[in-house]
């Protein structure tokens, strides 16, 4: 029973108009990276045409527009090319001068795959027209790197680090490998919406401000996402304060959420009141099934890692007259699992995979058919993220399907599939004085040099998540570091760092 549908399939697409419009933008690039740009993608994409001249002009960017339309090579096509420049002129050093930030290690993983092709075509492309450059390198850092690998970055950094907020809050606390980054120009925050409206944003707000201090400079932030709102905060989010009255410039590309959607909530039975729940979700795992049939690949989402497990076995225990090969992924499984699971469902060895939300993100998975999502996602732009997963290109359309248990989730997932379909996104909620993130940085600081309790205040209100900081309460949290804090327990913890109040020095 289809109980709430919409289609955008006939709709005209507002990148009908902007493609008739072909921008020249040959003279930002060296003539072999526009060769190989042109070569393999033909035209740029509206993110793309938008955005790479105020990148180029060093400005600060941040990129709204919807899945598949080349958000991250906007991002990375002007950095990769100024590497190959200084390439060129022998100006280019073992050092860190792009940083590529994002929630998901998976994602990182994936893009540093995607990012070996470019590499070397551009490469092929200049040694084609007689240029000598060097090996552009990327190599990615989170928590899932072995302790060898990292030694060897320290040791030679690469060119281009893909990473995680918490290892870059790590590295920056570090004596060796920090001393690459300040040569940093570039820093690429994807899927912003993700870690804004959290403390892994505020983190990464705090990090991105002593980043900015290491190296003594301002460097050009890019923020990519197809699901954030209000704009205007998100690029204070990434931006920062220019001080605590003034954020700093960052320039908005608006390109819209809207793609071709065809969108259902579906009801496995005639009656969701009636019916019990063993026959529920009997008929809900024979409607996937049937889904699954029906399309090339599939994406399940699901919204408990329990439920990805369950879905999964049961899935593959009842496609009996035809079986279907069904997959889960989830964030708890090991590294090489998950990347398994995405190189099969890629390949076409899986018919189907379940997933939570370690899969709503860009990931490379292939082509996807069909989208569906047991249950409400609890979200519009969760919902539109994983439903923008299916026709994962510019003008495809994204087929999606919401299944629904019982009454409630039937009312929910109706009211978020019209707002969907408005493209009315949840508004962004950014965290603000967060004493416990503050806490973290102020070890992590001190940790690596010794501060003035003055300067180090006036640096974490750069942060567009600490402007209204009360200079009351940063005292207060290094009271609390210091152990002159009265804690209610007969031990309390140990001084973190040490405050000397008279000179207002802090250190380790």
């Amino acid at each position: 029973m289809s109980t709430t549908k919409g289609n955008q399939s006939n709709r005209p697409s507002r990148f009908d108009v902007m493609k008739s419009n072909d921008h020249d933008l040959s003279s930002l690039f060296e003539p072999y990276v526009w060769s190989w740009f042109k070569d393999t993608f033909k035209r740029p994409s509206p993110p793309q045409a938008a955005s790479w001249p105020m990148i180029a002009k060093g400005k600060n960017t941040l990129i709204f527009s919807p899945t598949g339309s080349g958000k991250t090579l906007a991002a990375f096509l002007w950095c990769v090319n100024e590497l190959f420049r200084m390439g060129s002129r022998h100006e280019l050093r073992d050092a860190v001068y792009v940083l590529y930030i994002s929630p998901l290690k998976a994602l990182n993983n994936d893009i540093q795959k995607n990012l070996l092709e470019p590499l070397k075509g551009i490469k092929e492309y200049a040694r084609r027209t007689g240029i000598d450059v060097p090996d552009v390198r990327s190599e990615v850092r989170t928590g899932d790197t072995p302790a060898v690998k990292r030694a060897e970055m320290a040791k030679r950094p690469p060119h281009i680090l893909i990473t995680t907020p918490e290892s870059i809050f790590i590295i920056l606390s570090t004596l060796k490998f920090r001393e690459a980054f300040r040569t940093v120009r570039y820093v690429i925050v994807d899927e912003i919406h993700a870690i804004s409206d959290n403390k892994r944003g505020v983190h990464l707000s705090l990090s991105l401000e002593r980043l900015q201090h290491l190296i003594g400079d301002n460097f050009v932030r890019i923020g990519l996402s197809a699901t954030q709102k209000p704009l205007d905060e998100i690029a204070e989010f990434l931006g920062g304060m220019e001080d605590i009255n003034k954020p700093r410039d960052c320039e908005i590309v608006n390109i819209g959420a809207r793609k071709n959607l065809n969108v259902e909530v579906i009801s496995p039975v005639d009656n969701l009141v009636e019916a019990n729940f063993d026959a529920i979700w009997g008929s809900a795992y024979e409607k996937m099934i049937s889904m699954i049939k029906g399309h090339d690949t599939t994406l399940i989402f699901t919204n408990s890692r329990y439920k990805t497990e369950r879905t999964a076995l049961r899935l593959n225990e009842l496609s009996v007259d035809i079986p279907v090969t069904v997959g889960a992924h989830h964030g708890s499984m090991s590294k090489d699992v998950r990347l398994d699971m995405e190189n099969m469902l890629k390949s076409g060895k899986l018919d189907a995979l379940v997933a939570t939300s370690s899969l709503e993100l860009g990931i490379d998975v292939g082509s996807i058919d069909l989208v569906c999502q047991i249950q409400s996602p609890k979200s519009v732009s969760k919902g539109m993220q994983r439903i923008g997963r299916a026709g994962h290109l510019l003008d495809a359309t994204s087929e999606g399907r919401l299944l629904v248990t019982d009454r409630d989730d039937l009312v929910e997932s109706a009211v978020l599939v019209k707002a969907i379909m408005d493209s009315e996104i949840d508004n962004t909620r950014i965290p603000t004085n967060c004493l416990d993130v503050l806490a973290q940085h102020v070890v992590g600081a001190v940790a690596a040099d010794t501060w003035k309790a003055d300067d180090l205040f006036d640096l974490f209100r750069h942060s567009r998540c600490y402007r209204d900081l009360k200079r009351e309460h940063f005292d207060k949290t290094l009271d609390m570091l210091s152990g002159n804090y009265a804690f209610d327990m007969e031990q309390p913890p140990y001084p973190k760092i040490m405050w000397d109040k008279v000179n207002g020095m802090s250190w380790m």
